[in-house]
């Protein structure tokens, strides 16, 4: 291996051989902060979180995150292969959160790296690694935006084969319970909660939400769990279901959870409203030196960190979703190689003011 990429490549091979669970990232944060203290680079820290800025920030001049994260989800059951034996075979490098998200990180670090003593840029680049983005938690970069400061512009680092993501759906779960009244199964007793349910499942799968965005389609819902009863011959007082929601820029989570609600017999109970729809405009200079460059652009149904930032964002980095969390998950060297270079050509003089 001989290219600009080439330490940034063996930071994720000792990413992947650390194992590095939401909430448990510890390790990872270690040897994020060993690499920018070889670099000599200033960092900041916040529980497993990391964040640097550029050497030469100018107060006024517009601010860019690049950020991505460092947590993994638990290694799939269909694993053959050790998931944190970084492994590279004819070009690919297999193991847990090699792709996702491990490849946009190291790429965005790289591309940091590359501005970082630059002097005279047109933004000002801060740099976060961040934990907890597997399970949207409280203490990932939600916890940090205050102290990075207000942004004009934040590049998420996820597997989108370096197309751009300009919108991303929101996510709400909704804990939903249909009430009856218990009785003898062999009489005509009681009322069956289950059946109550049944009619409220058969209402959601049926819905349609009025307003189809022309990037992210329709809201999206799916019945994912149920559960009800103790024994055969008890019928059942409630019965309880978990609905997911994936919401468009149309509806806000609390909007979309006032709709259910009055469309359900059932009791509804949204867990968050916290991760809203997110995107950025088409005529966004970041957008529309993309669109120059040949890059396509697209609305992604999955949920990032995107969905916490109160900001202008896009969604963008090497590595393909269809490959997150799946068994024997891998990144392809090119794949970074060619990453680095578009991140860099995206940012390379671009005028946000």
């Amino acid at each position: 291996m001989n290219s600009i990429m080439e330490k940034y490549i063996n930071l994720l091979k000792s990413l992947i051989a650390v194992p590095s669970l939401s909430r448990e990232e510890q390790e990872a944060a270690r040897l994020i902060r060993q690499f920018l203290t070889e670099e000599k680079i200033l960092f900041e820290i916040s529980q497993n979180n990391t964040w640097a800025r550029n050497k030469h920030w100018k107060e006024g001049l517009p601010v860019i995150l690049l950020n991505s994260h460092i947590d993994t989800v638990r290694p799939a059951s269909g694993y053959t292969r050790n998931p944190y034996s970084p492994d590279i075979e004819n070009g690919v490098l297999f193991g847990l959160g090699s792709n996702d998200a491990g490849g946009p990180l190291v790429t965005l670090l790289a591309v940091f790296v590359h501005f970082y003593l630059i002097e005279n840029l047109p933004f000002n680049l801060v740099y976060a690694a961040t934990a907890e983005e597997e399970i949207s938690g409280i203490n990932g970069l939600a916890s940090i935006l205050k102290d990075i400061g207000p942004l004009d512009l934040a590049i998420v680092g996820e597997p989108t084969k370096m197309q751009m993501a300009i919108a991303e759906k929101g996510l709400m779960v909704l804990d939903c319970t249909a009430h009856g009244k218990s009785g003898h199964a062999a009489r005509e007793e009681g009322e069956n909660a289950i059946y109550k349910a049944i009619a409220d499942i058969e209402k959601i799968r049926n819905y349609r939400f009025e307003k189809v965005s022309e990037i992210l389609g329709p809201v999206k819902m799916s019945v994912t769990v149920i559960n009800a009863g103790t024994q055969h011959n008890v019928v059942p007082d409630t019965c309880s279901f978990v609905v997911d929601v994936r919401t468009n820029e149309f509806y806000s989570n609390e909007l979309a959870c006032e709709i259910i609600s009055q469309l359900l017999v059932s009791e509804v109970k949204p867990r968050s409203f916290r991760l809203n729809s997110s995107g950025i405009p088409v005529n966004h200079p970041i957008v529309q030196r993309g669109i120059s460059m040949g890059l396509s652009y697209y609305g992604s149904p999955t949920t990032s960190d995107q969905a916490i930032l109160p900001y202008t964002s896009i969604k963008i980095g090497p590595g393909d979703s269809a490959r997150s969390h799946t068994a024997d998950e891998y990144i392809l060297i090119s794949e970074l190689e060619d990453g680095f270079r578009i991140y860099v050509d995206l940012l390379n003089n671009l005028k946000l003011r």
